[in-house]
């Protein structure tokens, strides 16, 4: 489209007096306004161009919040607007150079109504003013003395925008570090030369704001103290077998803060790339990474601000970019491969089920929340890859679906770590909520049929891992809500009280009758009676449903979760409980339920009774069992792999 564009520029019989409307042009090619900078940086180059070697920007303004007061003077030694010079001005496209696109100055009219401009050249002075009627042929042209100086002035006025976005494009410290930046290439090249290029920025205002470094003040760039970079040339491999990329570099510690550029070397100027985000640049650092290759040479859009690569050719940019940076990096700050190092350890540790997931070769220090995220996406890749593929699999398809559900279960197990960690950080001796809402939210119901759905919400595994096989689970429910899941058709029955969680449940499909868990929380601190008198309600609420449903209910399990402490124990081993083996203290006793006396038909009841300790570590052990076997064997699998 940009070539079809500008073909037809060419060819249209108004450029000879460039009588095209240069406000859609300036919107086309600028169609959104990326800041001031871009004034500077066109004007600039223009001055380069012209061979200048002292430029001055010289910005005024009433007060930050008065852009309507801006104006900017730019003055230069260049050579001048020659006839040539101004005759390729007058037209837009008009380049010589396929690292120029002749169409910068547009940018002027972005941002100024104005731009007045006065130049000395060949004892000659030319004045014409650019505006959105420009008309090449309105200026003024008058002898000087033939010893004058030659140079060009530009002065804009008239700001168009209605505020300032920044107090960066005005201060001449931002500016100076802005012009480094973005010309580094160029002022390399002039320092290599053994030549100089100065640029002095001052700004003049009436009203100061110290707090935000914005009051009157003049920065100097020189080319020869700004730039002092290394270089190593490497293999464009997979961008141009013809080509070879050379990275100049700089990787220098410092006492100011650190800083961070990286960027594309395009036709004299830089085009920042992202390689490496801020968090993984180790601190107290000045690093600087221009990437530079032939292959780049006039593939920028019009303003210069992106490359006009495609998808495929950018990501080999990139990742050519980035494996070369690394290597700079880690030879110049060796301490970054320990202490990524120590980083990878963590991460396969604490996510081992992302183990070879993991970026190899990571540029800077390892950003952590990143390589999981990279590394959490590429799984889920792989994960859609098994889930899409053909009913008919090959034996190498096959290896890969069984290593995704292992590293799929993986990842459940380790949720399950979190909740344990969670449970840890509780104060159980002020509040049961908290607990209880981990094991099962409070007024949750947990269906059967959205076992998947809500694996992450049930965490009835805390008590035992074969209550997974629930058919339902009501959670700080009336116990009248539970009925209607035992009820018989036409049974209406309610009944206020609530235990804190019921789990009701049944391992065979085809069995008539149903297991049903009820589980008891209990805050620490609570006297000895109070806590006999949680066995004496579970055998309470035993009663109460062996009575609702004589013929529904197969077995009866009761977990009461309290404090246990020496009494109580005593009290539990005086009433014929058996301790078990556990972390904590935890007891189970052998109870049955009447439903009929005259037949002596018994409902039988499994009584536990454990403290919080026996709660949290039996669980947390179970877990670590699957965690520790999944661990060894994705490092297992990740060492023959590497061996491959």
């Amino acid at each position: 489209m940009f070539t079809y564009i500008c073909q037809s520029l060419y060819n249209s019989e108004f450029m000879d007096s460039m009588e095209i409307n240069l406000g859609k042009a300036i919107d086309f090619f600028y169609p959104t306004s990326s800041s001031l900078e871009l004034v500077y940086f066109e004007a600039i180059a223009n001055a380069i161009d012209a061979g200048a070697d002292k430029i001055h920007v010289i910005i005024s303004v009433d007060a930050y919040s008065k852009p309507e007061s801006l104006t900017l003077k730019i003055t230069d030694n260049g050579i001048g607007f020659s006839d040539e010079r101004y005759r390729k001005f007058s037209k837009l496209l008009e380049t010589d150079e396929d690292d120029h696109k002749g169409l910068g100055r547009l940018v002027f009219l972005k941002y100024f109504k104005t731009v007045e401009i006065e130049s000395v050249f060949d004892g000659q002075i030319r004045k014409f003013t650019f505006e959105k009627n420009f008309d090449k042929s309105k200026f003024s042209l008058v002898s000087t003395s033939p010893t004058a100086l030659s140079g060009s002035t530009l002065i804009f006025k008239g700001y168009l925008k209605k505020k300032m976005y920044s107090y960066d494009f005005l201060k001449p410290i931002s500016i100076k570090q802005s012009l480094l930046y973005h010309f580094y290439p160029h002022l390399f090249s002039i320092a290599k030369s053994g030549k100089d290029l100065t640029i002095d920025i001052t700004l003049s205002t009436k009203e100061s704001n110290p707090e935000q470094g914005f009051y009157n003040d003049t920065q100097t760039l020189v080319a020869s103290q700004s730039v002092d970079l290394e270089s190593k040339i490497f293999e464009a491999e997979g961008l141009d077998l013809f080509e070879k990329i050379e990275i100049f570099y700089k990787v220098k510690l410092t006492n100011k803060e650190s800083s961070l550029v990286t960027a594309i070397c395009v036709d004299g100027r830089t085009i920042p790339i992202d390689i490496i985000s801020k968090e993984s640049t180790p601190k107290g650092y000045e690093i600087v990474f221009l990437l530079y290759s032939n292959f780049f040479t006039g593939k920028t859009n019009p303003s210069r601000e992106t490359l006009t690569l495609d998808e495929q050719e950018l990501k080999v940019v990139k990742n050519l970019f980035r494996k070369n940076a690394t290597i700079i990096l880690n030879e110049k700050i060796p301490s970054i491969q320990e202490e990524n190092k120590q980083i990878a350890e963590s991460l396969n540790n604490n996510y081992p089920h992302l183990t070879g997931y993991f970026e190899e070769q990571p540029i800077g220090i390892i950003d952590r929340n990143k390589a999981i995220e990279i590394a959490q996406r590429k799984f889920f890749q792989a994960q859609k890859e098994v889930l899409d593929s053909p009913n008919t699999v090959s034996q190498e398809q096959y290896e890969k679906a069984l290593n995704i559900s292992s590293r799929t279960l993986m990842e459940y197990i380790l949720y399950r770590n979190v909740i344990i960690k969670n449970l840890k950080r509780i104060d159980y001796k002020n509040t049961e909520a908290d607990i209880h809402d981990i094991i099962v939210p409070r007024k949750k119901i947990c269906e059967k049929s959205s076992l998947i759905s809500d694996l992450y919400t049930n965490n009835a595994w805390l008590l035992d891992d074969k209550y997974m096989s629930y058919s339902t689970i009501l959670s700080d429910l009336e116990m009248s809500k539970l009925m209607p899941y035992l009820a018989l058709e036409g049974e209406n029955i309610n009944d206020e009280k609530r235990p804190d969680i019921a789990i009701v449940f049944s391992n065979e499909i085809k069995q008539q009758k149903t297991d049903v868990v009820i589980v008891e929380l209990k805050k620490l601190g609570l006297p000895l009676a109070k806590r006999e008198e949680v066995v004496s309600q579970l055998k309470q609420r035993a009663r109460k449903l062996v009575k609702y449903y004589p013929d529904k209910i197969q077995r009866i399990w009761f977990y009461g979760i309290v404090d246990i402490d020496t009494d109580f124990r005593i009290s539990l081993k005086e009433d014929s409980y058996t301790e078990l083996f556990s972390s904590g203290s935890m007891f189970y006793k052998e109870h049955t339920v009447l439903l009929d006396e005259e037949k002596d038909i018994r409902v039988p009841v499994g009584l536990y009774v454990l403290s919080f300790e026996a709660f949290l570590k039996d669980a947390e052990i179970r877990n670590s069992t699957f965690l520790n076997v999944l661990k060894q064997g994705f490092q297992k699998g990740c060492e023959n792999d590497a061996k491959h």
